[in-house]
């Protein structure tokens, strides 16, 4: 069968959306590097997982790459000075979410020198145990620069553990508008492959499959070439179809394996990294430097000169809008502002906000792009079905939210939706689906940690009914050997007394 065919077969012809793309001519520009801002701004909270513990003070000089802020818990990632300065608060900052609340970030003022500190890699990372490449990857904090910021030590580890075959390279970039990696593909194809090699050899798996669809021509022929002669690294196009860049859709499409619900890629044998990690990974392995910047993408109709710019973690998106050229009319027209994607991407009430590691986009969208309506009745068309990529009943599932019967919605997939959006952009009623779902699982996230604490209430009363009623029986036991030995001690007594009153009367 055929490998077109092969994706007909696994998925069918209807699931998934075609949007347009939006991508040039933003891909096609060259990337350009932004100077170093004044001040970035550094969140605690990059990556999935706990955040980071400061480990400097207010007005200590750092080196760029220096750690700041070290991992907390198993699932985290350290946090590294992206330039060369002081640091000059510890404090609260807007957060890259739609709610515009604040979280705590580290400060960093700019000296203008940006001087490394010293930086120690490995000519030979092949040489290197598997797990000291797991260590170095955490240390330098690199996470999933796709947009999940998943902490990769603990993909590159779990996967030599759980014995891995096939290494998923996901170079989709299904979400239109971005083309982030689209960009590091065509301009550092060898560099990509080469990370590759060094995450195959970190994960043992036996041949690594890059998925990149196709309408990014560019990138297949440079990543062709840089793969030639690289016996286990297969560069393969796949359909452009959102949400083609989903993890579960891109093993199935590549693999022909199907992720099995409330399991892991890692239960069919795969781990799935993006290609701008593997560049990441090539950097902190090769060089010893710490991921303390990105490409990100800057689009959308009221930009006034889209492109692809490498900017500093904690760089302000205002300034990264500024370095592009500003915005169209100096942002009259501008509706919503979104970082990362247009489909899984956050809106963001304001510009202050930083760029993170896992930002991969600063969109600037006008009305006709969002093009914004009131939501109306589910007349039942059923094209949520067709376009789930999940095989799940959206319509179904939002009517059993609404009337909070979050079991029944359970019942019916919710926790194998992926939130990627394709309900709601081909609803004719405009009905915000994806909300229903996530407010589902925050719910039921919520009554699991409930649940816990209940659970861990309940346990400590019966731990403190158990404590008294042993601290009663000791002392009630206490008592009856005092008890015990008064009477004994009484006995005794009474047997000297009599033994020498006999002893008067001999």
């Amino acid at each position: 069968m055929g490998f077109m065919n092969l994706f007909k077969h696994v998925l069918g012809d209807d699931w998934g959306v075609h949007p347009d793309d939006h991508k040039r001519p933003a891909a096609d520009r060259p990337v350009r590097v932004m100077p170093v801002p004044a001040r970035l701004y550094l969140p605690l909270q990059q990556h999935l997982g706990g955040p980071a513990r400061p480990v400097v003070l207010v007005g200590q000089s750092v080196k760029k790459g220096e750690l700041i802020a070290e991992a907390q818990g198993a699932v985290s990632a350290p946090i590294h000075a992206p330039t060369s300065g002081t640091i000059a608060a510890v404090t609260e900052i807007t957060a890259p979410h739609p709610s515009g609340l604040t979280l705590q970030a580290i400060i960093l003022e700019a000296d203008g020198l940006d001087e490394w500190q010293e930086l120690s890699g490995c000519d030979d990372p092949f040489a290197l145990d598997p797990a000291e490449i797991g260590k170095r990857v955490a240390a330098a904090g690199v996470v999933g620069l796709g947009g999940a910021a998943f902490p990769s030590a603990v993909k590159l580890t779990g996967a030599s553990r759980s014995k891995v075959t096939t290494l998923v390279m996901n170079g989709g970039e299904c979400e239109p508008y971005l083309s982030c990696d689209d960009r590091q593909m065509r301009d550092s194809a060898a560099g990509i492959v080469d990370g590759i090699r060094i995450m195959l050899h970190a994960t043992g798996a036996k041949v690594a499959l890059v998925g990149i669809e196709d309408n990014k021509p560019e990138a297949i022929a440079a990543m062709q070439a840089a793969a030639a002669g690289v016996a286990n690294v297969e560069i393969r196009p796949v359909p452009a179809r959102y949400p083609m860049g989903s993890e579960k859709q891109l093993i199935q499409v590549l693999t022909g394996k199907e992720v099995p619900a409330d399991g892991r890629a890692f239960d069919i044998g795969v781990v799935v990294h993006n290609v701008g990690t593997a560049l990441a990974v090539r950097a902190a392995i090769r060089e010893g430097k710490p991921l303390i910047s990105r490409v990100v993408t800057v689009n959308g109709n009221c930009a006034a000169n889209p492109g692809n710019i490498e900017v500093r973690v904690g760089t302000l998106a205002e300034e990264v809008i500024a370095f592009a050229g500003g915005l169209k009319g100096d942002g009259l027209g501008l509706a919503r502002r979104v970082m990362g994607g247009p489909m899984m991407g956050m809106q963001i009430p304001h510009w202050r906000v930083p760029v993170v590691k896992g930002s991969s986009g600063i969109l600037a969208f006008d009305a006709a792009e969002v093009a914004e309506q009131e939501p109306n009745p589910c007349i039942r068309c059923g094209s949520c079905v067709k376009a789930c990529p999940m095989g799940l009943l959206p319509l179904e599932m939002s009517a059993r939210i609404r009337n909070e019967a979050y079991d029944d919605a359970i019942g019916l997939g919710l926790k194998d939706c992926i939130a990627c959006g394709c309900c709601a952009y081909v609803c004719p009623s405009k009905i915000p689906l994806v909300q229903f779902f996530v407010h589902a699982k925050g719910e039921l996230a919520a009554q699991d940690r409930a649940k816990l604490r209940n659970d861990a209430t309940k346990k400590l009363a019966l731990q403190r009914q158990d404590r008294l009623a042993r601290e009663a029986r000791e002392k009630a036991e206490a008592a009856a050997k005092r008890k015990a030995e008064r009477e004994a001690a009484a006995v005794a007594k009474a047997a000297a007394t009599a033994a020498a009153g006999q002893g008067e009367v001999v």
